[in-house]
């Protein structure tokens, strides 16, 4: 399998639903969570946009970063790098918790990313599900499928110190899964996953400055 030339397509895809502004209906406001239809599979296609209080090239670090990504973001157990192909390329074996209160069971997935950067100060680390012989399912996990997705990190204009967030998502859970619970769930899971990132650039900001928030407390009752 030709895995460098399906990471230059994953990412080519996910540049082109970030340039793509037709079609789009809105399903969530607080965070503006999009959907349109797939021409994947028989599902939807999500664009979820934040604005998060970190220049484009940290924030780019902290999303990829395999050995950080659990720390924050409360949808994964799993998330682990299995095989490097370059500096810019590699693969991801994820498991997910379970979701809508335990009636979506958790999901495998292998995925090939692809971390690529472009003028503007533009990165996008794209992803896509694929098969690799080291890590074939397992009768613990239904094996889910990432079609073309990913993280568009942009500078915000009017402040570079801030990222404009744009995150593409179309997963084929399989199994016996209603598309309607599907529907329903990812909306409101999409807009935890930005709440969660802003959550912990805070926290990784708070560590490193060597803060933490029971210094303070200690000190008073030292007193």
């Amino acid at each position: 399998m030709d895995y460098k030339a399906i990471a230059q397509q994953t990412a080519q895809e996910v540049l082109g639903y970030s340039q793509d502004t037709s079609g789009w209906k809105v399903v969530k406001i607080s965070v503006t969570v999009s959907t349109k239809t797939s021409r994947k599979f028989q599902g939807n296609l999500y664009r979820v946009e934040g604005i998060i209080p970190e220049p484009t090239a940290k924030l780019s670090d902290f999303l990829h970063h395999p050995g950080n990504r659990i720390s924050w973001d409360k949808s994964l157990k799993v998330h682990n790098m299995i095989h490097r192909i370059d500096s810019d390329t590699f693969l991801c074996h994820t498991i997910t918790q379970s979701f809508a209160m335990g009636s979506i069971s958790p999901r495998d997935f292998v995925d090939l990313v692809n971390i690529k950067h472009y003028e503007g100060n533009i990165c996008i680390i794209s992803a896509q599900s694929v098969d690799f012989p080291g890590y074939p399912p397992s009768s613990n996990y239904i094996r889910g499928y990432n079609h073309p997705c990913g993280f568009v990190c942009s500078p915000l204009s009017e402040n570079p110190e801030y990222s404009k967030l744009v995150t593409f998502v179309q997963t084929e859970m399989r199994g016996k899964l209603s598309q309607t619970i599907i529907e329903k769930t990812m909306p409101s899971n999409l807009v935890s996953f930005i709440l969660n990132a802003k959550d912990g650039i805070k926290a990784q900001k708070t560590s490193r400055r060597g803060f933490h928030p029971n210094t303070l407390s200690s000190f008073q009752k030292k007193k």
